[in-house]
This record gives C-alpha cells, sequence and structure tokens, in this order.
C-alpha cells in the first residue's frame, strides 16, 4: 500500500469513526432523553388514573352509603324481616341501580342470599360471598353475567340496618373502556386495560378505548410478569419489523383486597418520535461522513502533491541506487524538510559514485597484487627444482660422459615435469580469468546433479576410507533456465571440495527441491567444518585452506552461480560439517 493510498485510509478513517461516534452518542443521548419523557409521562398518567381510579371507587361508596340511609332501603329492610317474602322485591335492584347510576347492585339478605340482582336477575337465592366485605374501602372484583361471560368492576358493600332487620347492598361500576375513554390520555398514548383472572394470557382480555387491540399478544410478556410479581414491568414493544411501529410500554397491576392482582392497566408512548429523531440523525451522519471522505480524498490528493510524490520519488531513486544505479538523482524543488532530504540523497548519491570508482580502483589494484602474489607463491614452487637441476646438469658437464648421460636424462625428466606443473598451473589461473558467460537453456537439474554423482559416485566407494553417498532429489521436474555444462562444473568442484573435507571418510548428502520460487541444491559433508574466518573468506579467489590448492574452485562455483542470478551460501561449525547450499530462480531470462 503506497503513502497515498494509507494517507486516503487514514483520513477516512478518522472521519468515519468521529463522525459515527458524534452520530452514536447524539443518538444515545435522544434516545435516553425521550425515554426519561415517557416515564415521566407514564408516571404522570399513573397518577392520573389513579386518581381518576380512586374518584370512581369513592363515588360507588358514596352511591351505597347514601342508598343504604335512605328511607326506602331501611323500609324494605323491615318489610323483609317482618314478612320475609321477597318476590316484590326482585326489580327493586334494577330500579335503584338506575337511580344511582350503578352498573352493578345486588341486594342481599342478612345471611348473604341474593334478593334481587340488577345485572342478573335469575340470582336471587344465591348467596353472594362478598357480603363479608361490608363497610371496607371498594374493592376490584371479577362479575359473572348471564351471558356467560364476566365484567370487571369497582365494588363496594354496605348494610342496611334497623333494630334487628338487615340488609346488603353489593353495588360498582364497570371498569371497561368507556372508563378508559374519560381519562385524559396525552399525545402519543395509549392506554389498554387486561382484564382476565384466569392464569393463562387471552389476548382478548385486553381492551382498549376502540375496543381490541391488534397485536395484543405482543404485551403478554410484560402483562405476565406484572400479574406473577404484583409489581410495574416496563419494556419495549415491536408491533412490527419497523422501528418505528415500536412503543414504550408499562404494565401497572391492579389488584383486589386480598392482594391478588385482577387486572392490569397497560400504558404504551409511541416510539415514533424519536426513532425519526434517531434516523434524522443517522442521515445527517452519514451526509456529513460522504462530505468528510470527499474531503479526506483532496486532503490526501493534496498532501500526496506536497509530501507522498516527492518521497514516492526518494523511494523509487533509492531502489534504483539499491539496483546498482548509484548515480540517480532526485529533483524536489520545495524549500522545506523534503527539499533538504533530497538535496542530502543527491549529494549522498554523488559521493557514492566517487566512492565506488575509488573502491573500483582500489580492488583492481589490489586484485592484480593479490593475482601477482598467488602467482608468485605458485611459480615459486616449480622454479627452485628448475634451478637446483640445471646447476646440476653444469656440474655433470665435468663428469666423464657415461656419467653425464645418466644425469643428463635424469635432469630432462626432472625438467619436463616441472614445465608441466607451470603449464597446469598458468593453465588454472587462464581459466579463471577467461570464465565463458552462460549459454542458457531450459534444462531440468536433476539430470545435472545425477551426472555429476555418476562421475563421483564409483570413487566413493574404492577409497581407502569410503564415503557414504545419500540423495533426496525431488520426484518432479526442477526446470531451471541454466547452462548445464557451467552448472556441472560448479557442482562437480562442490562435491570434490566435500570429499576433499572427508579424509578419514564419512557421509556426501546431495538434496535438491522446489524452495520459494527457486530450486535449492545442497551439498553437504560430514568433515572437521569451518570457523567464522573461513567462512567468511571462503569464496575469495585464491584463498583456500588446502595444502596444495589454489583458491580457485570456490570462487569458481559462485561466478557460475552469479552468472545465473543466483545466490550460494554456507551453513558450517567446527566438529559438525559444511553445507553449500545453492538457489537458482525458476524464472531466470538470459542476458546476453
Amino acid at each position: 500500500m503506497s503513502l497515498r493510498q494509507k494517507l486516503l485510509l487514514m483520513f477516512s478513517l478518522t472521519v468515519i469513526a468521529a463522525v459515527a461516534a458524534v452520530g452514536w452518542t447524539v443518538s444515545v443521548r435522544v434516545r435516553r432523553v425521550f425515554e426519561r419523557l415517557d416515564q415521566e409521562q407514564t408516571a404522570a398518567f399513573a397518577g392520573q388514573f389513579r386518581r381518576e381510579f380512586q374518584h370512581r371507587a369513592d363515588d360507588v361508596a358514596t352511591a351505597l352509603d347514601r342508598m343504604a340511609a335512605s328511607e326506602r332501603m331501611t323500609r324494605m329492610a323491615v318489610e323483609l324481616t317482618q314478612g320475609g317474602d321477597t318476590a316484590p322485591y326482585l326489580q327493586e335492584a334494577a330500579s335503584l341501580a338506575q337511580d344511582y347510576r350503578l352498573d352493578f347492585l345486588e341486594i342481599a339478605n342478612k345471611d348473604g342470599s341474593i334478593i334481587s340482582s340488577a345485572q342478573w336477575p335469575a340470582r336471587f337465592g344465591y348467596r353472594e360471598p362478598s357480603v363479608e366485605t361490608a363497610g371496607r374501602p371498594p374493592f376490584l372484583k371479577q362479575e359473572d353475567l348471564p351471558d356467560g361471560s364476566s365484567q370487571m368492576g369497582l365494588f363496594a358493600v354496605r348494610w342496611v340496618r334497623e333494630g334487628e332487620a338487615s340488609i346488603y347492598l353489593i353495588g360498582g361500576t364497570k371498569l371497561d373502556r368507556e372508563f378508559l375513554a374519560d381519562l385524559p390520555v396525552p399525545v402519543g398514548t395509549q392506554v389498554y386495560l387486561y382484564r382476565n383472572a384466569g392464569s393463562a394470557f387471552d389476548a382478548h382480555g385486553l381492551t382498549g378505548v376502540n375496543g381490541s387491540v391488534p397485536e395484543a399478544s405482543k404485551y403478554q410478556p410484560l402483562i405476565d410478569t406484572t400479574r406473577a410479581t404484583a409489581n410495574d414491568a416496563n419494556g419495549v414493544v415491536f408491533l412490527t419489523a419497523r422501528r418505528e411501529d415500536s412503543v414504550n410500554a408499562t404494565a401497572i397491576p391492579l389488584r383486589a383486597d386480598n392482594g391478588r392482582v385482577m387486572a392490569a392497566l397497560l400504558v404504551t408512548n409511541s416510539r415514533r418520535g424519536m426513532v425519526e429523531v434517531q434516523q434524522h440523525i443517522r442521515a445527517i451522519a452519514y451526509g456529513v461522513a460522504g462530505f468528510g471522505i470527499l474531503f479526506a480524498i483532496a486532503a490526501s490528493l493534496w498532501i500526496a502533491a506536497r509530501v507522498s510524490r516527492p518521497i514516492e520519488q526518494l523511494a523509487l531513486a533509492a531502489g534504483k541506487v539499491a539496483q546498482g544505479q548509484w548515480d540517480s538523482h532526485v529533483s524536489v524543488d520545495t524549500k522545506d524538510e523534503l527539499g533538504a532530504l533530497a538535496a542530502s540523497f543527491n549529494h549522498m548519491t554523488s559521493q557514492l559514485v566517487d566512492q565506488r570508482d575509488r573502491l573500483v580502483q582500489s580492488e583492481r589494484v589490489a586484485a592484480w597484487r593479490e593475482l601477482a602474489r598467488r602467482l608468485a607463491h605458485e611459480l615459486k614452487n616449480p622454479l627452485f627444482p628448475l634451478q637446483l637441476t640445471v646447476e646440476n646438469m653444469v656440474r655433470a658437464r665435468q663428469l666423464p660422459a657415461n656419467e653425464f648421460d645418466e644425469v643428463f636424462v635424469e635432469s630432462t625428466e626432472a625438467l619436463k615435469a616441472e614445465i608441466t606443473n607451470l603449464k597446469t598451473i598458468i593453465g588454472r589461473f587462464s581459466d579463471f580469468s577467461k570464465m565463458p558467460k552462460p549459454q542458457e537453456a531450459e534444462i531440468d537439474a536433476r539430470y545435472v546433479i545425477r551426472r555429476v554423482l555418476s562421475l563421483y559416485e564409483p570413487a566413493l566407494k574404492e577409497r581407502e576410507r569410503p564415503i557414504a553417498l545419500q540423495t533426496q532429489i525431488a520426484e518432479e521436474p526442477l526446470t531451471i533456465s541454466a547452462d548445464a555444462d557451467l552448472l556441472h562444473r560448479a557442482l562437480s568442484n562442490l562435491v570434490l571440495n566435500a570429499i576433499d573435507a572427508m579424509p578419514e571418510g564419512g557421509t556426501l548428502s546431495v538434496s535438491a527441491a522446489h524452495n520459494d520460487g527457486a530450486v535449492r541444491i545442497c551439498v553437504s559433508d560430514t568433515g572437521k567444518g569451518l570457523n567464522p574466518e573461513e567462512r567468511e573468506r571462503l569464496f575469495t579467489p585464491y584463498y583456500t585452506t588446502k595444502e596444495h590448492g589454489t583458491g580457485l574452485g570456490l570462487a569458481i562455483v559462485q561466478s557460475v552461480v552469479a552468472d545465473h542470478r543466483g545466490t550460494i551460501f554456507v551453513e558450517s561449525s567446527q566438529g559438525r560439517g559444511a553445507t553449500f547450499v545453492i538457489d537458482l530462480p525458476v524464472e531466470n531470462k538470459t542476458n546476453l
């Protein structure tokens, strides 16, 4: 990833993160504000409902107190006690309920048996258990009706006493949608009443101002919770898949006189306003983020023109220097730190070129001196025997002819041998000085390796101290672009080097396989190994650790590998042998 792309990504992520953080914070604060307002509104409405509930209860109690204190009820109580005939009073409850505006009214004898019922006339004679609560505050009660249904209501029980005469009045008012319609409901708030004394949830038991409630089952968890705990329960209810159709709902338990939850008031506040505000905030955040990204692109392009482009030019020039183009320069016209960096870079490359020229010249001088030293050393050894032989021939000239002929023959043989040795030494130096360029072609490296091993394998077994050969060569083709003859020569030098390192015998290991886009060839021995100084100078021309060596074998190997765009290195430690590793690229192009 380029610097320009990194700058664009950094600016974009910064803008997106900032906008997301602000949008999320504002959205959360808006949600909390709306929730707090909903809670306050629900609490205010719950208080209003309780006041209205108490007002209705007080109205029922007042109506029954007035009824119980009326002369009509006193006379009725006396007549029932004296005569005992209840038939004339079967319709009395209906008339009284209408006069006192009660939805429910029953008149019961002192033993609790019903004399007259406004809501169910046929119930006369049945016992009414509620008479035991006479004189207590109003309470909730589920009242059965003739059609098999039931109705929730606020009830109170009063007695009428005149001397020994006594009857009970059980009256109440409905707790239904008309009751809800009388409540002052704020805009956006809905009120429902759940009336079902059974243990299982009944969706039909939930009633609103307009009758049945759609999606009533969505409120079941809240209603079940408030019925089970007898405490308020609140939560978010999603009526549809759309968030704006969700509501904040609170279920308030309505208890009977024994503490049992007989009904539940459900107050819901629409979350549409909050959701729309959040969506508006989100839309603004998206717009700001889009504008911010456009700004980030513009800023990154501007910075790229001022910063990243000069840096890219510096990086490109540095890459050229790394590839060997030491005279690379950068043209930066700015006067800031980048301009100073470019000027320093140009100055550095100029110094590198000067130092390279001086280094090349020094290396050439050092190479010629080393060549002269090694050549003098190599030639010095055969020249001394030559001098002695010539001196012997001069002295032998004074001997008799037959003795001179014998010395002359021996001396000429020695001269020929030493001259041959000189030719060999000069030939080695000549070969190294004119290493041919590779004539590359696609070859399978396995065939070259096997050809080299086939030459030396018989000799390994015939040695006085044999050397074992271990191979681990890949089964698949190891195709590379290389000069087979030069590669053969390099591998032969490595094998010979390994054999010379094991005069007491050992194991020669050769392996070849693909390795990260290259063919890796390893030649290992179990000799005495190399110390750090030897490893460092091992590939230096004319450096050798052998008693009779020119120091050119490994230098030739390195030259062949380098000509094939490959690398060679050695892994070794004293007492553990050495491993020479060659990596040759699979895709190699001929450089003519």
